[in-house]
């Protein structure tokens, strides 16, 4: 199943409260519940003035979908192609 990048503008990230962002994980989880299975949320991070998620979902639709029940923020959504890290090094 395909894999997402989500982009959230969102001034002042880096500055939410630890409990905020448990309010605002647990609100994500219960719209999750809300659309079923195919869509998961991966893991998020997040920066001074945006929070990335990934997630896998079978389209952009059920995405945006997610965005708009939780009113979160979506400034760009890209699907992920592949992935590398140091050990992909090793396979040349």
């Amino acid at each position: 199943m395909p894999k997402y990048m989500i982009e959230r503008d969102l001034e002042g990230a880096g500055d939410i409260a630890a409990s905020e962002l448990a309010l605002i994980a647990r609100k994500s989880c219960d719209v999750l519940r809300d659309l079923g299975p195919e869509i998961q949320w991966v893991e998020s991070f997040v920066t001074p003035n945006k929070i990335y998620c990934v997630y896998i979902s079978p389209n952009e639709t059920l995405i945006r979908k997610h965005a708009e029940m939780g009113e979160f923020p979506v400034s760009k959504v890209s699907e992920v192609k592949t992935m590398i890290d140091p050990t992909t090094s090793e396979a040349a």
